[in-house]
């Protein structure tokens, strides 16, 4: 792999050009390495480079295998199909000899999408505290490919990486859906499982798309032909990718004047809310760095310890102090602010929390309806209340120079850079959580995931390959009428994938969080999938999914609605009377309707709606309380008639 110089947005960064290589020695790419997972029961693809027309032996599990390098460096050979094992050793023999350790055969899964695959461990580590700290599974292993672009093509190989085993120290950062999911699979069938996590927050479908899948889809191409064909200066922005490009702390009063120092007086500090936003008191369109001081009082039984710090969720990004000493930071706005406070630091009586605020667009504050917390064994102090603020600076306006672009979102990029070097890997299905980022247009996307299904299969070899993928949660405010729902629209053009053969859909709707796009609750994700799993790609006779709308009948002044997928019988997750049910006559104004189980099947009415033609359940971006299940707890997915 050759290296070359590119300026980016006015910076010379190191890029990698696709070549052979250079040396007359073996080489594999970066996934084929030590520890890694390779699939039982097929064959088993190895490949790598070597000089023009090497010879090269491999040697796995007693047998010997041999390939010669063609005219372009490049070699391929196949194993034979093995089942569940090891640990083994394989040698690969050129001119030089690699020996690769501790190689398991089990189940691999490539796992892609935006952030909510990405989500690691470490990021929901109070709630999943005891997962991390029991993660003892040296037959789970994770592959994080790690987060590069290419515009220019299909790319050889990665950068870097390396396989990890689930342990306590190497599970914080494995994707929490993919580990939840594989952590189920092995449980369950006592086989190896590898992840293959190729995923990057905020990205598009159409980043993890190759240029052969985006062909029928012309605006698209042609925006990747002009990333490919111009000579525009690229913007990678290193703000979407998760790191908040914060400015200099120089240009800070705060950090000039040290206000985090315990000697520091301070003077004209304001009276704030928190949680809130600035923007709603008082602090109008304001983005800069914005200091918040509280001083608490705490008990003798409290010091001494160590302590948690929940300060909720922060925008954009934040750095925490208690009297002085910083215990924790991110510099972007997702994460949950969940911060270890060592032993010592806390003092009897007065103790002083400083926390450095950096908004740079929007909104700037507290995130409501978190937790604001100080906590020692089981006692708390709550946060929540007035502090007091300061502005520490204020950024003049900023605006993105003409012709950039945020690299990652570009079509193929991702696919180039990140799914092209691990094709040749030999994988058991996919995984798939992804889609807040192209809400705005459920259309296309219900075009564009089947094409994107259709490549990858293609590209795995195998039509059959399992795509088993998350339906989005509910997100946003809530709305205590029906009304129409980009989000709903959305899960609806998700579900159609459901017509092509071999997919899953795991139903999230009741998973989510108003305030956060990102909602802690990972392991039900994983362990949904990890149903679909064992149906689609294990042939369990098991239920697998929560109802989904079959067939609606009008009968009268009901709507009589039955449902696939019942289980054991349709019921309501809190006992309660089903929720989330709207009915419609021919003018398509939709009211609540009243909707009971009868026969395994829904009835809907409602007294202001004498003749109804149309119903929806869940039918909104954040739906108030979808409690429709089977008795199995699956929810059911949300869904329209009127469309």
């Amino acid at each position: 792999m050759k290296y070359a110089l590119l300026k980016i947005a006015g910076v010379w960064v190191a890029a990698f050009l696709l070549s052979s290589p250079v040396s007359a020695q073996v080489k594999l790419p970066r996934i084929v390495r030590d520890s890694m997972v390779l699939q039982r029961d097929a064959a088993i693809p190895i490949w790598g480079w070597a000089s023009k027309g090497e010879r090269i032996k491999v040697t796995f599990n007693g047998k010997s295998y041999n390939a010669q390098a063609g005219a372009d460096g490049k070699w391929k050979l196949q194993l034979a199909a093995t089942p569940a094992g090891g640990p083994y050793t394989m040698q690969i023999t050129g001119k030089n000899r690699i020996i690769l350790k501790d190689i398991l055969v089990g189940d691999v899964w490539l796992c892609s999408g935006q952030s909510n695959m990405e989500h690691q461990m470490r990021l929901h580590n109070t709630v999943y505290a005891r997962d991390i700290l029991g993660a003892n599974y040296p037959g789970i292993r994770q592959f994080k490919v790690p987060n590069v672009t290419s515009l220019t093509g299909p790319q050889d190989d990665l950068p870097d990486g390396n396989w990890k085993w689930a342990n306590p120290e190497n599970v914080d950062n494995f994707s929490a859906v993919a580990y939840f999911f594989a952590r189920a699979m092995y449980e369950k069938y006592q086989v190896p499982v590898g992840i293959i996590n190729a995923s990057w927050g905020g990205s598009p479908i159409e980043a993890w798309m190759s240029e052969e899948s985006l062909k029928p889809f012309p605006g698209i191409s042609a925006i990747l032909q002009k990333n490919k064909d111009t000579a525009q200066v690229f913007e990678y922005n290193r703000n979407a990718s998760g790191i908040a490009a914060i400015p200099p702390a120089g240009e800070d009063k705060g950090w000039i004047q040290k206000w985090y120092d315990p000697a520091y007086v301070p003077k004209g500090w304001q009276p704030f809310a928190v949680p809130g936003y600035w923007e709603d008191q008082g602090i109008h369109d304001l983005d800069g760095i914005v200091w918040f001081r509280r001083e608490i009082e705490v008990p003798v039984e409290m010091t001494d310890k160590p302590a948690r710090l929940f300060m909720g969720r922060i925008v954009d990004a934040d750095e925490v102090y208690i009297n002085g000493q910083k215990v924790g930071g991110f510099g972007y706005m997702y994460p949950q602010r969940r911060y270890q406070v060592r032993e010592g630091l806390l003092k009897p009586g007065k103790n002083i929390l400083m926390v450095r605020v950096t908004n740079n667009a929007g909104k700037g504050g507290f995130v409501p309806d978190k937790p604001y917390q100080l906590i020692t064994d089981n006692d708390t102090l709550d946060l929540t209340g007035y502090w007091r603020y300061k502005v520490g600076q204020v950024f003049a306006a900023r605006r993105k120079p003409a012709g950039t672009i945020t690299v990652q979102y570009q079509p193929a990029a991702l696919f180039n850079a990140m799914l092209a070097p691990v094709q040749h890997y030999a994988v058991r299905g996919f995984l798939w959580y992804q889609g807040e980022s192209n809400t705005a247009n459920p259309e296309a996307y219900a075009q564009l995931q089947p094409a994107m299904i259709a490549e990858w299969r293609r590209l795995w070899r195998s039509a059959q390959l399992p795509f088993l993928f998350a339906q989005l949660p509910g997100f946003m405010d809530y709305n205590y009428l029906p009304a129409e729902s980009g989000w709903a629209a959305f899960r609806e053009a998700q579900a159609k994938t459901l017509n092509i053969p071999h997919t899953g859909m795991a139903v999230t709707i009741d998973l989510g969080e108003w305030n956060d796009i990102h909602p802690d609750r990972k392991k039900e994700v994983g362990e949904r999938l990890a149903l679909q799993a064992q149906r689609i790609s294990y042939g369990e006779s098991l239920v697998y999914t929560g109802p989904q709308y079959r067939s609606a009948v009008i009968a009268g002044s009901k709507i009589v609605i039955e449902f696939d997928h019942t289980g054991s019988g349709l019921t309501a997750s809190d006992g309660e009377e089903l929720q989330e049910f709207a009915v419609a006559g021919a003018d398509k104004k939709f009211v609540w309707g009243k909707a009971v189980i009868e026969n395994n099947k829904i009835v809907v009415s409602s007294d202001n709606v004498p003749d109804p033609r149309y119903v929806r359940y869940a039918w909104a971006d954040n739906p108030v309380n979808p409690n429709l299940v089977n008795k199995e707890g699956l929810p059911a997915a949300p869904f329209r008639t009127d469309h």
